[in-house]
């Protein structure tokens, strides 16, 4: 009995959650798209890093993106990637410059101006998040927040943060993918009304 209340406290809390960032964060999510529109009619493309948990969801929206996000809906690949996806790229920075700096090193390599960052953090204090939004900022590159708790300081660093005001991760990560989600579905909702190439 004592796990299935645990259980269905959980998912109301999840709810609530969402139910609250629904209220909340609505205007900025449309910010979001907007910016990220403009990136891509503009030629730029979507980069999305993070660690641990945030890795995986960088993977997934970038995969959204770049291969297909609705199965019944047909577009043409949209230009996006993660970070976290070379092994050797982020063992070798990790070797050479130290793991703060594995996000850093290769946006320096494969960012432009006007492309966007998204910086996908639970804490707002993932130190390699922050220099990589950073260095995006240097770049002209807009910079996007997934981030929980305060979302500082990561948000300090941001043009647009999304922030789900909770410190426990899994809520925490249950909404950014929803919120991710729902960034791509809109985004792709206009590319396909108005294709960009």
């Amino acid at each position: 009995m004592l796990e299935t209340a645990r259980f269905a406290a959980m998912m109301t809390r999840s709810a609530d959650l969402k139910r609250r960032i629904g209220n909340e964060l609505a205007d900025t999510v449309v910010q979001v798209v907007d910016v990220c529109e403009t990136s891509l009619r503009g030629g730029g493309k979507l980069m999305f890093c993070g660690n641990g948990g945030s890795a995986a969801d960088s993977q997934h929206l970038a995969t959204e993106m770049l291969i297909r996000l609705r199965p019944k809906t047909e577009r043409q690949s949209i230009a996006a990637l993660a970070l976290t996806l070379d092994a050797a790229a982020l063992t070798g920075c990790g070797n050479d410059y130290g793991y703060d700096r594995v996000f850093e090193r290769p946006l320096r390599g494969l960012g432009r101006r006007g492309d966007v960052l998204f910086g996908i953090t639970t804490s707002g204090r993932s130190v390699n998040v922050i220099r990589a939004l950073e260095a995006a900022r240097d770049m002209e590159i807009s910079t996007i927040g997934l981030l929980g708790g305060t979302g500082e300081p990561a948000s300090s660093q941001c043009d647009l943060a999304l922030v789900v005001p909770d410190t426990e991760t899994a809520r925490v990560q249950e909404c950014h993918i929803a919120l991710g989600h729902a960034v791509l579905e809109l985004l792709e909702d206009r590319l396909i009304a108005r294709p960009y190439r």
